[in-house]
């Protein structure tokens, strides 16, 4: 019966990668998308890993793989088209950062690079 509520309990914090995978895969995916797409999964993980109704394993796993998603989000760094997409997409703009509560310096960061990019 335990192994039947770890299953139970994987299967609910697996959903998130499963929606976001199944978004990418079915509508147009552009990098516009990708940086909130990472924080409603950084998100969801978050929420998770303080939630103390789950296996102790469970718990271990969420941690690792905020881990591997911080890893890639880091990578988005090293490239700028990700927040050059953001910031000239009309939906997200600046308003997503500030919204997301990044901090000042990276939001003016972020612009610069548009204006950098189009002078």
């Amino acid at each position: 019966n335990r192994e039947w509520v770890i299953v139970s309990q994987l299967c609910d914090v697996l959903k998130v990668l499963k929606d976001v995978t199944q978004f990418f895969s079915r509508s147009t995916p552009n990098l516009a998308t990708v940086i909130p797409a990472m924080d409603y999964i950084n998100d969801c993980l978050s929420a998770q890993a303080n939630d103390h109704t789950l296996s102790p394993a469970i718990k271990a796993s969420l941690g690792l793989g905020k881990k591997t998603l911080n890893q890639y989000y880091s990578l988005t760094d090293s490239s700028e088209v990700y927040h050059i997409a953001m910031v000239l997409h009309p939906h997200h703009k600046l308003l997503y950062f500030r919204s997301a509560k990044w901090e000042q310096e990276w939001i003016d960061t972020a612009e610069e690079l548009v204006c950098d990019e189009f002078e």
